[in-house]
């Protein structure tokens, strides 16, 4: 996520934070820079030209501060500035504290509207909110099908135009929250129509839902690749139907910024979530604080913990680390098992780039294959129960036989189960160090 933005941004401020004293003209020298790298991201021109005055103007006092270094103090002010860029503040969903509450999920077609509906309904039933889904969208024949798929995927009721027969679109959507209430469901969320542009005839379809059912979410969700084409889209939702808060799609890709930088600022309409990848789970909460770590490559430490506490099976994980650090250590199915627990968590690469000080050019490096686990697991289910305890006992025609069976290469199957060796040697170590012995 902005991986070129975090790269360019980061070595310019690397470069300003390394230097003992910063003159004037150093400062100014560096603000263009940072100009030209917000320019470049499709951030829009006003929107850079007021961050960069905002920095200039809290940096000229930095020579009086020597606590700390100059450089490190432009950095935090320019981490704070972000912040408020962004957004400020997290801002989480409204709910109605009666009835069930209604999301309007609003957007162009190709935005990735209804597969955000799925992944916000799948969140907020992990929420214990009761989700339930209503397929507005009458005009793209396979909406309502790809809708109700994905609401079977993840277990929660749908509605839709074979469910309602002839009438509006409001009546369609009326019926629907009737049909949710009847099953007691607390959230609404209204996958609405798209088309290819703005349109009048969208917008008063939109108007009419919003005026006859008083939503407690106007959600927007456009497409984070477009950079101020989805600026422009949300600046045109919101005029009309003063949306409440955006959805930014398509995250996870090398997108340059700009829309995620630009949005709050230009509409004031807060982003409340970010999509990161295909996956029903790929949706994240946005918080400005934490994104703006991340584009200055200060990690999001607090991101990484709540994605292991979402993935990872509590007992599972006390249990492995026990047996971990006990003198028997552990085996070969406590290390798959620890292995799929971190898949669970996502991406490898993803999970690596929220750690503090991780660039773009070390993930290169670390060439973090996404099949790898695929191929570990391969490994060990083609080994014996026997094996799988005591890999001590995997000899040379051993391995030959489990190279068949996974399809990998001997010289790989050698190399995990140094690895394996070595992983074991150090959590055994480090029950050894201070960390209770559990047998």
């Amino acid at each position: 996520m902005f991986s070129v933005l975090s790269e360019k941004l980061s070595d310019s401020l690397r470069r300003l934070s390394s230097r003992g004293i910063l003159t004037e003209a150093a400062v100014n020298e560096g603000l263009r820079e940072i100009r030209r790298i917000l320019l470049e991201a499709d951030v829009s021109y006003e929107l850079t030209r007021d961050f960069v005055k905002s920095v200039k103007e809290k940096a000229v006092g930095l020579p009086t501060l020597k606590s700390v270094r100059p450089g490190d103090q432009l950095v935090k002010i320019v981490h704070d500035e972000l912040i408020v860029l962004l957004g400020e503040r997290e801002s989480p969903l409204e709910f109605d504290p009666v009835g069930p509450t209604v999301i309007l999920a609003v957007g162009l077609q190709g935005a990735g509207k209804t597969t955000t509906v799925a992944k916000l309904a799948s969140r907020l039933k992990k929420e214990k909110k009761a989700p339930f889904l209503v397929a507005a969208d009458i005009y793209r024949p396979a909406a309502e099908a790809q809708l109700k798929q994905l609401a079977e995927t993840i277990e929660v009721g749908a509605y839709g135009p074979t469910d309602f027969g002839d009438g509006t679109v409001l009546d369609l959507v009326k019926a629907g929250i009737k049909a949710a209430s009847a099953e007691r469901a607390r959230t609404v969320i209204v996958d609405t129509a798209g088309r290819l542009q703005i349109d009048d005839e969208m917008m008063d379809e939109l108007k009419g839902i919003k005026e006859a059912l008083d939503p407690t979410e106007i959600l927007l969700v456009a497409d984070g690749m477009t950079g101020q084409d989805a600026v422009k889209t949300a600046r045109g939702f919101h005029e009309v139907l003063g949306v409440t808060g955006v959805v930014l799609t398509k995250m996870d890709g090398d997108s340059r910024g700009g829309a995620a930088l630009s949005v709050f600022g230009v509409t004031g309409a807060p982003i409340k979530f970010v999509g990161v990848g295909e996956k029903i789970d790929a949706l994240e909460k946005f918080d400005p604080a934490r994104m703006a770590g991340r584009i200055l490559q200060r990690g999001d430490v607090v991101g990484l913990v709540e994605k292991a506490q979402e993935a990872v099976d509590t007992e599972s994980a006390e249990k492995l680390a026990r047996k971990a650090t006990s003198r028997k250590g552990m085996d070969l199915e406590d290390f798959l098992s620890a292995m799929r627990q971190i898949q669970k968590m996502g991406p490898l690469d993803g999970l690596l780039g929220m750690l503090p000080g991780v660039n773009s050019k070390m993930l290169k490096q670390a060439k973090t294959d996404p099949n790898r686990i695929k191929h570990v697991e391969a490994i060990v289910l083609s080994m014996t129960p026997q094996e799988r305890k005591n890999p001590q006992i995997l000899n040379g025609s051993r391995r030959v036989r489990i190279s068949r069976g996974s399809g990998r290469p001997v010289p790989e199957i050698n190399q995990l189960l140094k690895q394996f060796q070595q992983m074991k040697k150090m959590m055994k170590g480090m029950g050894g160090m201070g960390m209770p012995m559990m047998r």
